[in-house]
């Protein structure tokens, strides 16, 4: 008994010095103002810190599936309409479409003032409940619509492929800078830019508003471009998905390419991965048919392209149409089946200039139940956050 006893104690004592550095150590925190605990606390985030920063996200998150609930749907179908600023009655269509932005083009500049200009844009954001994207083209060279108005700037942006030949990578940063500066200041929220098609044809229509047929120099192009503008908060668009290439004008036609995948694997997408891996909120997908992806279907209408986009591409943000009153898709199909395509197939925001013809003919298409309610969440979810990483929301 007297055996058992002790070696009862002396397990005891040993279990004592298992914990016992743990008891030294809170003991010597308590004796020496709490230095062991200062030095975690230096290191590791607090449980309520790491909570604070998660509830953050998941607050944003539960904003915007709050606001889809309490949305009517023809208040969501609006949201998937980017419309071209009308010449008459745009506070009025505001009013009755409930338009996601506008996107203005040289006529809603010239002759202007900046008064002007903020006062319109501030009218519309006025006449809208939920905040709206105003975006525009400044890409510089042959595509401005802002610098146009000497009231404006003074000149006219340079392309980018004259800026850096100007000046080199700091004349494009500046520029950049420049621009969303510019933007921001009139209440545009958006560029349409930059552009990531690589072209090596000085005939092709897209050469010259292309930065450079070297994929490394567009990869470098792209990613400042996109930085800065994420920087102050102007949303950008990689355009025109999955890269024009050599290709005619598909503002005047149907443009067809037959180049293999392995091409645009090599080349042409590598600057929207870039721009994706810098923080772009939107891609636009061009008009073109890409055989190598879908024959049938420009790329635009063409669900197999817009797959590209999310699985190979792993973008998560707002796809949009590049203008579906563009002759490539006139000829193609009428403008009622054109918006309804577009929205079926992929694409969470429409560009367009009949907002009359084709919002009704995409409302339709989801009462009918050929477009699923839950798609079009799904693409209103993206567009208000991309609108709450604005700041808008």
């Amino acid at each position: 008994m007297i055996k058992k006893a002790v070696l009862i104690v002396l397990m005891l004592c040993a279990g004592c010095f298992t914990c016992s550095c743990s008891s030294a150590e809170n003991s010597f925190a308590e004796t020496s103002g709490h230095e062991v605990s200062k030095q975690e606390n230096s290191v590791i985030p607090s449980t309520e810190q790491r909570t604070t920063a998660v509830s953050s996200e998941e607050l944003n998150e539960r904003k915007i599936d709050n606001m889809i609930v309490d949305m009517t749907l023809e208040e969501k179908i609006g949201q998937m309409f980017y419309v071209r600023c009308p010449d008459t009655d745009a506070v009025e269509i505001i009013s009755e479409y409930n338009p996601g932005g506008y996107i203005l083009f040289g006529r809603d500049f010239d002759g202007k003032t900046r008064d002007d200009i903020i006062s319109d844009i501030k009218g519309y954001q006025d006449a809208s409940k939920i905040p709206m994207l105003i975006g525009t083209d400044e890409e510089g060279g042959s595509v401005v619509r802002v610098s146009s108005n000497p009231a404006l700037r003074e000149s006219p942006f340079l392309s980018p492929s004259d800026t850096y030949a100007k000046g080199g990578w700091n004349a494009i940063i500046n520029d950049a800078s420049e621009k969303a500066d510019l933007l921001l200041s009139l209440g545009i929220n958006v560029n349409m830019a930059p552009v990531c098609d690589i072209t090596s044809d000085p005939d092709a229509f897209m050469y010259y508003r292309s930065f450079s047929p070297d994929v490394d120099m567009a990869n470098r192009f792209v990613k400042t471009v996109v930085e800065i503008s994420s920087d102050k908060k102007l949303g950008t668009v990689l355009k025109h998905f999955p890269g024009y290439g050599n290709n005619t004008d598909t503002h005047t036609g149907i443009a067809y390419d037959s180049r293999d995948y392995s091409d645009f694997e090599g080349i042409d997408f590598k600057p929207f991965k870039e721009g994706i891996k810098s923080g772009a909120d939107c891609i636009l997908v061009a008009h073109n048919i890409v055989d190598c992806m879908d024959s049938e279907y420009p790329a635009s209408l063409s669900q197999k392209v817009h797959s590209i986009i999310r699985s190979e591409l792993s973008f998560n943000g707002v796809i949009m149409t590049d203008d579906l009153s563009m002759d490539a898709i006139t000829e193609y199909t009428g403008s009622e089946a054109a918006a309804v395509f577009a929205a079926k197939n992929g694409n969470d925001i429409l560009c367009c200039t009949d907002v009359n013809v084709q919002y009704p003919a995409v409302l339709n298409a989801v009462q009918s139940g050929e477009i699923g309610e839950e798609q079009v969440n799904q693409s209103v979810k993206r567009i208000l956050k991309w609108k709450q990483k604005l700041g808008l929301i």
